[in-house]
């Protein structure tokens, strides 16, 4: 009984401190950016998109994550030929991102959304496109988020983000396009 007593009290005593540690790591401001579904998306996409030279929002970015969230990239391996994912913290991503987008500039444009729901979780499915700069007309690239979204009561909270991106072989199905 001792045993279940003290490993519950060390379970709770965890949950708070890391929810504790979330709440404190950006200004209150930002709640009002993950009250609804369409708010904590457009945030994200928000955060990380500016002209080359403009500084991103990086932490916007680490408020809408859950701390043990993971940024999935799919890719395919050139050597080996095969599809393959690289599972990135949210600091690995600002760290391995943020010098290529001050360079180069990376608007990020969601063009197509499918959700799903059920009780407090949410998955959105977002084609999206990339442009160096707003006067772009055309995306240097396209691709599609999968979204995985928690709603705690009071905000929303990105548990984990995976994504691909369009090649020659693998266009994005009409299905996952705008309608004209």
């Amino acid at each position: 009984m001792k045993t279940f007593a003290l490993t519950s009290l060390l379970f709770l005593t965890t949950i708070c401190n890391i929810n504790a540690q979330e709440a404190e790591e950006a200004p209150v401001s930002y709640l009002g950016k993950t009250i609804t579904l369409d708010s904590t998306i457009t945030s994200l996409y928000g955060a990380i998109s500016g002209e080359k030279g403009v500084e991103r929002d990086w932490k916007l970015f680490k408020y809408l994550f859950k701390n043990e969230a993971k940024l999935i990239p799919a890719y395919k391996d050139g050597v080996k030929g095969i599809y393959d994912t690289n599972y990135l913290s949210v600091e690995d991503y600002i760290n391995t991102t943020n010098d290529w987008i001050l360079a180069n500039g990376y608007i990020k444009k969601e063009v197509h959304r499918v959700t799903q729901s059920y009780g407090n979780i949410t998955h959105a499915f977002i084609t999206f496109e990339a442009f160096r700069s707003e006067q772009d007309e055309t995306p240097f690239l396209r691709g599609i988020d999968s979204i995985e979204l928690l709603f705690d009561g009071q905000r929303w909270w990105v548990v984990n983000l995976y994504w691909t991106l369009e090649t020659e072989g693998t266009p994005i199905p009409e299905d996952y396009l705008p309608k004209p």
